[in-house]
Formats: C-alpha cells, sequence, structure tokens
C-alpha cells in the first residue's frame, strides 16, 4: 500500500511542477495528490481503528483485587 501512495504523490508532484504558476501547482498537488490520498488512507485504515478501538476497553478496565473481595 506504501509503495501505490508514494508512487502516486511522485507523479502529483512533477505534475505540479510541470504547471504554468505556483497557484495552478499547489492546487494540483492538493487536489490531486494529497486530498485523494488522505481519503483512501482514511477509508483504508478503518478495519485497524476499529480493531484498535475495541482492544481498548480491555486495557482500560481495572485489575481484580483479591484481596478485598475477602473482606466483604
Amino acid at each position: 500500500m506504501y509503495i501505490i501512495v508514494i508512487a502516486w504523490l511522485y507523479v502529483t508532484v512533477l505534475m505540479a511542477l510541470t504547471e504554468t504558476s505556483v497557484v495552478a501547482g499547489i492546487l494540483t498537488l492538493v487536489f490531486y495528490g494529497l486530498l485523494p490520498t488522505a481519503l483512501l488512507w482514511w477509508l483504508f485504515g478503518r478495519p485497524g481503528r476499529r480493531r484498535r478501538a475495541d482492544r481498548i476497553p480491555e486495557k482500560a478496565a481495572p485489575p481484580e483485587d483479591k484481596a478485598s473481595e475477602g473482606e466483604h
């Protein structure tokens, strides 16, 4: 996945460098490169974020104290 992202950003940087003005180059880089890449990373990263969110409550739960159970 990373190689595809690197290649796509490389192509869009080259496209931006060949634009006739600086503003057109920046807009090309943002709209052809950065926004689509960020959208794809967000979409394809969703399963990993869901797995991490499911594991957090397991880590956040305090361990049961065996010594305090006998006092009641």
